[in-house]
């Protein structure tokens, strides 16, 4: 997502050089394609009118200090205004209520409400150390109350159980009624959806909120809807007192309008952005660290948490313990550290967050995720002791691994290559060698070039 804006934006820095000082001759060029970027990522039309003219009458007379240039100067122009027009600030959420806290999800039919319920009662079970009860009032799709149900389940978290035969209303109700005698932090509601806006949903789910009084009502919006998002945002925010925005889908291939417009148009904060289809996929929303991102600046700080989060610490000390000794490291360790690299979303999501040169070159180096698990498999075929000792892999022993992963032993053969190479690494690390271990680097992870 924002990639085509992202390159546009990175062109502004091009576009005025030698400058003393940002002057409206200089800057019209800039605008003109900071107004173009916006608008072929689908931001609203009178969004982009109102961003351009503030970030005109920001830079108007702006003094060019120190070793900036004119155009880095209008980039942290962008930058600022960017993070204005996405809220300022991050928002979280307000649980500070009686519980059980409700929180009502609402949004579109295919918009990824449920998912991202389930995605946010994780969220809420281990970061906020919340016991969520889940329900479902949707009983108009087909399969909607086991969907959730069966997240419920692979989330670890309880469900409280509703039929296609009942009202809505009634089911909230039970619902906040067995939330509040067993004792439940946060009851999360997943309403019904529809393609479109109608009178009956809007009723509905009016109904609910009046019912239920939720402490968040949020509204899930699909990030590749583009225009039409904001619209639907729009008519909900009209409708129901919503509290946040929940942007879905951020790792699609959206232009990214809707990220840029539905703060403007709701005046409600983004509270989330889901990435991935995974039901750790939900993080909370940055307005600053995403300006970084469209900036090409990527965000390193999401990228520390995520590590805090998915690295097993003790693990980590011990794999650091043996690049200092320069040597222990075998095959198992090998197979850790890309399985940690999984558990962080892939080399997709770490390349996302990176500054955009460090990420053209990650991308350029063409690793193939699917290879990644295809390593996993073959040093699963392995024995212990094959692990350990990986010169114990002779001929035979590489065709029952081959076999065993579903692979040919060429391929066992560059694995064992890799491995070789990662060792040589771990040693010029240890013999402080740098600039030999970035040499080295070049064959080790699978499909780099």
């Amino acid at each position: 997502m924002l990639d085509n804006l992202t390159q546009r934006l990175s062109r502004v820095i091009k576009t005025i050089r030698g400058e003393a000082r940002l002057t409206e001759s200089n800057i019209q060029e800039a605008l003109r394609e900071v107004r173009m970027a916006l608008l072929e990522a689908d931001v609203a039309l009178p969004v982009v009118r109102d961003f351009v003219a503030r970030v005109k009458e920001k830079a108007l007379g702006h003094d060019v200090s120190g070793s900036l240039t004119p155009g880095q100067a209008l980039v942290g122009v962008v930058h600022a205004e960017l993070t204005a027009l996405m809220g300022g600030e991050s928002a979280v959420l307000d649980l500070a209520v009686a519980p059980p806290a409700v929180i009502l999800m609402a949004g579109l039919q295919g918009s990824g409400k449920t998912t991202t319920t389930g995605k946010l009662a994780k969220l809420l079970l281990e970061d906020y150390k919340k016991k969520p009860l889940l329900v479902s009032c949707d009983v108009y799709r087909p399969a909607a109350i086991e969907q959730l149900a069966t997240i419920a389940e692979q989330v670890g978290v309880d469900f409280f159980p509703s039929a296609t035969g009942e009202k809505p209303l009634s089911i909230a109700l039970a619902a906040l009624d067995h939330a509040k005698r067993h004792y439940y932090d946060v009851l999360l509601v997943d309403t019904a959806g529809r393609l479109a806006i109608d009178e009956l949903m809007m009723r509905e789910i009016t109904e609910l909120h009046a019912a239920l009084k939720p402490a968040e009502t949020l509204f899930i919006v699909d990030s590749m809807q583009g225009q039409d998002a904001v619209n639907v945002a729009r008519a909900f925010n009209d409708a129901l007192a919503l509290t946040g925005v929940v942007l879905t889908k951020l790792d699609g291939d959206a232009r990214g309008g809707a990220a840029l417009s539905v703060r403007q148009v709701t005046g409600k904060p983004i509270k989330f952005a889901g990435v991935g289809e995974k039901l750790n996929g939900l993080e909370v929303f940055h307005p600053e660290r995403m300006a970084s991102r469209i900036l090409g600046m990527g965000d390193v700080l999401s990228l520390v948490e995520e590590a805090r989060k998915s690295v097993d610490i003790e693990e980590a000390k011990k794999l650091a313990d043996k690049v200092k000794r320069g040597k222990g490291f075998d095959l198992e360790d090998f197979k850790q550290q890309i399985a940690q690299m999984r558990k962080m979303g892939g080399i997709a999501s770490l390349v996302d967050k990176l500054p955009a040169q460090l990420a053209q070159a990650a991308q350029s180096s063409q690793v193939d995720e699917r290879q990644m698990r295809r390593l996993e498999g073959i040093i699963n075929s392995m024995t212990r002791g094959e692990r350990a000792r990986p010169e114990l892999i002779k001929a035979s022993r590489k065709r029952r691994v081959a076999a065993g992963a579903g692979v040919t032993v060429q391929e066992v053969n560059r694995l064992l290559a890799q491995f070789e190479q990662m060792q040589k690494m771990m040693k010029q690390m240890q013999k402080g060698g740098l600039q030999k271990m970035m040499r080295t680097m070049k064959g080790i992870m699978p499909g780099m070039r």
